[in-house]
């Protein structure tokens, strides 16, 4: 029966850790999702210094 109970007590363990971990995961892509939203539509950037003569 103990070994059950570790057995029990184990598994809450492991489903708490991954509820908390799927609710970090949640937050940080609707921050992204909030961030990007934020941005503002500013000029586009010349590509011209980005690109180089390759030899």
């Amino acid at each position: 029966m103990f070994e059950y109970e570790i057995a029990n007590a184990r598994r809450n363990d492991l489903i708490r850790e991954a509820d908390a971990y799927r609710l970090v995961q949640e937050a940080k892509k609707a921050r992204r999702v909030f961030s990007r939203s934020q941005e503002s539509e500013g000029p586009v950037r010349s590509l011209r210094g980005s690109f180089t003569r390759a030899a």
